[in-house]
């Protein structure tokens, strides 16, 4: 696979708006399947497709505690293809990156 292949997988499934809430959800730390699913107005099996195609695209990981799974974002993976795509796009434009960015976070260019 080609590197604008795997990137076009990420954007794929960031064309969501379902897939880009759980990416903003899972912004504030890791969470289980089922708490992900009570977020939304939607059956937990179409819940855990998209999870399944965000897992693909390498912009979550899981992990196995028992009987559930919990669901991380993969902070670097998301940044770097986005990145990416904004240097090709906006090469003239300084994109600032923050290794853990919080609401009311100071700036810092990198």
């Amino acid at each position: 696979m080609t590197e604008a292949q795997d990137e076009a997988g990420a954007f794929r499934a960031l064309a969501d708006p379902t897939r880009r809430q759980i990416l903003e959800d899972l912004r504030g730390g890791e969470l289980a399947a089922g708490e992900i699913a009570s977020r939304f107005a939607i059956s937990a099996p179409s819940i855990s497709r998209h999870l399944g195609v965000l897992k693909g695209a390498g912009l979550v990981t899981e992990r196995r505690d028992g009987n559930r799974i919990l669901y991380t974002l993969a902070e670097d993976r998301l940044a770097t293809c986005v990145g990416r795509f904004l240097s090709a796009v906006c090469p003239e434009q300084i994109v600032l990156r923050h290794t853990k960015w919080r609401p009311g976070a100071q700036s810092e260019e990198s």
